[in-house]
């Protein structure tokens, strides 16, 4: 990484920050807000990768390094877990392409399912089933 902070520990941000960033960092207040918003975005592209684990194959890795990335702009030990999550998803990638016919098969049959699952959710209104099982 580049333009990293000597002391950055833990919480502290890595990078050096300029422009927007620095003056909201500045204001009361600022840089709390700066991490829950830093924190937020990431969550959701973290979350994106979890709702697509039900997809075989390296579909979820790039939501999930997007949102360490997001992180690792504000927070030193999510730079730690991306180092690492990109060295996973290296390997998953290698792997991937040692055996593209099987990789391609494996992943459009998650999508073929998870279309399928969709389709039965709400061809036969399960949410609106499991909504009234439990009472709400």
């Amino acid at each position: 990484m580049t333009d990293l902070d000597e002391d950055a520990g833990f919480g502290k941000p890595r990078h050096k920050l300029s422009g927007k960033r620095a003056r909201m960092r500045r204001t009361p207040g600022g840089a709390l807000a700066l991490k829950v918003i830093v924190f937020v975005i990431g969550l959701a592209f973290i979350a994106l990768g979890a709702a697509a684990l039900v997809l075989p194959g390296p579909l979820t890795i790039p939501p999930v390094l997007i949102g360490l990335y997001v992180w690792s702009t504000e927070f030193a030990w999510a730079d730690r877990l991306l180092d690492r999550a990109k060295a996973s998803a290296e390997e998953a990638w290698k792997e991937a392409r040692k055996r593209p016919v099987m990789s391609a098969v494996v992943t459009v049959s998650g999508l073929v399912a998870t279309g399928v699952a969709i389709y039965v959710v709400m061809h036969y209104g399960l949410i609106d089933r499991a909504r009234q099982a439990v009472g709400l």
